[in-house]
């Protein structure tokens, strides 16, 4: 098993970008949010958390060979 040291701001990035692809989701599921904002603000999300995701990844990877 490859291991990768991180740093606390990185971890906290990391975790950061789960609870936005989170929120988004769970946007995306609710219906107590009008349907039209529920879907803008999830796919915002949702958005968010998967592109702020790829550089971590990167970054991670890179740190674990």
């Amino acid at each position: 098993m490859k291991t990768a040291t991180l740093s606390v701001p990185e971890l906290i990035l990391i975790a950061g970008t789960r609870v936005a692809l989170g929120t988004g989701i769970g946007f995306m599921l609710a219906n107590k949010i009008d349907k039209c904002a529920r879907k803008k603000a999830g796919w915002a999300l949702i958005g968010i958390g998967a592109l702020s995701t790829i550089p971590l990844a990167i970054d991670v990877f890179k740190k674990s060979r």
